[in-house]
């Protein structure tokens, strides 16, 4: 098993990232681990929870050392991760969080919050009542940007690594939004001090089950309650725009680019849109994981359609950008045997998700007289879904069951005025 080749005690955190779940400490923690591995210093992860308490209770007893198992039909890698130094729960200890930020030797607050955690209104605004909560990213960020001010330090690079179309641009969009109604005196400083590059990340990480843990304690002889489970494929594009110091993250892996648009659309387009189109057909026809879905032989070729000829010809690709060849591995991946990863987990906030993976291929198509049929078979699914009885974990929950239950459903989740926000619009007789 590969180990920390490093001296973590000598480590600064360079890092503040909040949203440490299981995606962050499969993918941007493992870069992260690797850089210092190769011998860039004081890159250390200071981990943060909005709300749940879970991921500090597993990890801080251990010292925030976890592992990774890297799964495969050829079989599984596990690997011990040490860029963790600790993790903390906002809730409990938010002047910790904002001392964080505030730090010195803090040069990168990025975020792994999903898409709801940016606290948008339904026009794309920033709901700023929800944005003043005690759990709101924008509360912790801004008090401790106002900190470094104060202090006479630079600004920070805040680096969203979540599923957002153009996620930089619409992280700064938001954060401006609040700090000019919370904290004007901070704008222009934020302006001149702060960047937000945008991102695209990709890889796959199923939700961790204690079965997964009782794997890794038969080969550690000790139970990692902080243990993660993922594919061997990794990728991370950067924009290459940050406000100061940052590691050198391209030297082991990671694309450093002038525009990640490309890369980011492609990944929401095809590999996300066609992951959700997989959870609710595959949850539809009775299914449990991914690779069951995309075995099915009524499911494979509507995924195979919608990353070929619905989304990929969309997409203004970058020079080199092979989108025949990525649908061909994406279809690979979702085929992994060794990783469970669940439709359900897939099909949660769908509210949130739904635009970009799905309704801006629809709305490119309808510009141009076109319908889609595999999108408009996911659409019809997780309509289905809603009316179903599987829990549906989206922060419109009930708004949604109410309007799937309507005559005119349709209209209302995609009407003009309609739940889920867009330039698609179904047809009248749909």
């Amino acid at each position: 098993m590969r180990t920390p080749d490093y001296d973590r005690s000598a480590q600064a955190a360079g890092i503040v990232h909040i949203g440490i779940g299981a995606f962050h400490r499969a993918h941007q923690a493992v870069y992260t681990d690797d850089a210092m591995g190769a011998g860039d210093g004081d890159w250390g992860i200071t981990g943060v929870s909005l709300r749940s308490g879970d991921v500090a209770a597993q990890l801080n007893p251990q010292d925030g050392l976890y592992t990774v198992s890297t799964r495969s039909a050829a079989g599984t890698d596990l690997r011990l991760i040490g860029a963790v130094q600790r993790v903390l729960v906002a809730g409990e200890a938010a002047q910790d969080v904002i001392d964080a930020i505030a730090s010195p030797a803090t040069h990168i607050v990025s975020f792994t919050v999903t898409e709801k955690g940016y606290l948008r209104a339904a026009d794309g605004s920033l709901d700023l009542a929800a944005a003043r909560g005690a759990s709101s990213l924008y509360r912790f960020v801004g008090a401790g940007l106002a900190a470094r001010r104060a202090a006479g330090l630079p600004g920070l690079t805040l680096l969203s690594c979540d599923n957002l179309a153009n996620n930089g641009a619409v992280l700064r969009a938001l954060m401006r939004d609040y700090l000019a109604a919370a904290q004007p005196d901070l704008l222009d400083w934020f302006d001149r001090e702060c960047r937000c590059p945008a991102t695209m990340i990709d890889r796959i990480v199923p939700a961790t089950t204690d079965a997964d843990r009782t794997a890794v304690k038969a080969v550690l002889g000790a139970r990692d309650e902080g243990a993660v489970v993922t594919e061997a494929f990794s990728q991370w594009v950067i924009e290459d725009d940050f406000a100061g110091p940052r590691p050198r993250w391209e030297d082991v892996g990671a694309e450093l680019v002038a525009d990640v648009a490309p890369y980011e659309t492609a990944k929401l387009r095809m590999l996300n849109g066609a992951h959700s189109a997989l959870a609710y057909i595959g949850l539809g026809r009775g299914h449990l994981y991914v690779h069951q879905a995309v075995a099915d032989p009524g499911i494979h070729p509507l995924i195979e359609r919608l990353m070929r000829e619905e989304a990929a010809p969309t997409i203004d690709a970058a020079p080199g950008q092979d989108l025949s060849a990525y649908a061909e591995a994406l279809m690979g991946r979702f085929a992994n045997p060794a990783l469970d990863h669940r439709l359900i987990q897939i099909a949660m906030d769908g509210s949130q998700k739904i635009p970009q993976r799905w309704l801006e291929t629809l709305a490119w198509h309808q510009r141009r007289g076109q319908r889609c049929a595999s999108l408009g078979a996911a659409v019809a699914a997780w309509i289905a879904f809603l009316r179903s009885d599987h829990p549906i974990d989206d922060p419109l929950a009930d708004k949604l069951r109410d309007a799937a239950a309507a005559p005119d459903a349709m209209e209302r989740l995609f009407g003009k005025g309609g739940l889920i926000a867009s330039d698609w619009r179904p047809e009248p007789n749909v």
